[in-house]
């Protein structure tokens, strides 16, 4: 009888190494995925991300108003059948104006992480990569760049290149680029001493294809996560400098143009300033924790 179920434990056991043996392979990239999937609470944020940048498109093709014109018959109107999210005290329909403000915030969010990432990476790789006193110049840049308030600093460049959509961009650009830069160059400096890149360089390979082909691609993981914080931080930037006046300017609108509108008529029509807040607070958590769920999927210490 042992005999037997010990020989019956033994073909359980080879079932299960056969049955590991036939599973498909999966690439890092699908394994990250996989367990990106598993998180609910980043798979609905990223899913709300998505229909927020689809509803800016499509949102202001459901109603016959544009987010520009005045009715002045219609004058601090309650949402309602008509005008779904209300109107301004110009008689403006605030269901317009609010996806024009995302189709807006996001485009700066979005537009302005690529910049920082494409930046940091460059300058963080390859200051790691080479050492030495480039690092340390790169490096103690960056330190005494982080050492002002961010927030000055843009409102800084704001006042000296004026304001507008593309004055935001290219403020925001100059002071975000630094944390993707320090996180790029931990990471190269972790990578370029292993063994793929000492085979490459003995190879004959330059020293920008290993930067770039090498130990950049190595890094995508911490790039990718760190983008993911960079699109809300943006976002909220660019509210604050419109919430304040530096930002985009009369006709275009955004969230934290809206914002500042409503705080004007916030104790007689609290709705204009609770619907951008609202939006304004869903996206940022919901970025927040669609990076958190990509920092645990991209953690290779969690794959399996």
């Amino acid at each position: 009888m042992e005999l037997k179920q010990e020989q019956f434990k033994h073909v359980g056991m080879n079932e299960e190494k056969s049955q590991a043996i036939l599973r498909p392979s999966m690439t890092y990239w699908q394994d990250a995925w996989r367990r990106f999937k598993k998180n609910p609470i980043a798979l609905i944020s990223l899913f709300f991300i998505i229909l927020l940048a689809i509803m800016s498109f499509v949102g202001p093709l459901l109603t016959p108003f544009d987010y520009f014109s005045n009715d002045l018959t219609n004058m601090d109107k309650s949402p309602d059948a008509v005008h779904w999210f209300g109107t301004d005290s110009l008689g403006r329909d605030l269901w317009e104006r609010v996806w024009e403000g995302a189709k807006v915030s996001l485009f700066i969010g979005v537009v302005t992480a690529i910049i920082n990432g494409v930046v940091g990476t460059l300058i963080g790789g390859t200051a790691g990569f080479f050492g030495g006193k480039l690092d340390m110049i790169v490096m103690r840049i960056i330190d005494i760049l982080i050492a002002l308030p961010y927030l000055i600093f843009v409102i800084l460049i704001m006042l000296y290149v004026g304001q507008g959509l593309f004055a935001i961009i290219l403020a925001l650009a100059i002071v975000g680029w630094m944390t993707i830069a320090r996180l790029v160059r931990g990471q190269v400096l972790s990578l370029k001493e292993q063994e793929f890149v000492l085979a490459a360089r003995t190879l004959g390979a330059s020293s920008s294809r290993l930067i770039l082909r090498h130990l950049i691609p190595n890094a995508l993981g911490v790039i990718i996560v760190a983008l993911t914080f960079a699109i809300p931080t943006a976002i909220f930037t660019e509210a604050f400098l419109s919430f304040i006046g530096l930002g985009i300017q009369a006709p275009k609108t955004s969230w934290g143009q809206l914002a500042n509108i409503g705080i004007q008529s916030m104790q007689s029509y609290p709705y204009q300033l609770i619907i951008p807040s609202i939006f304004i607070s869903l996206t940022m958590l919901s970025l927040q924790l669609v990076g958190d769920g990509l920092r645990d999927a991209l953690d290779p210490r969690m794959r399996k």
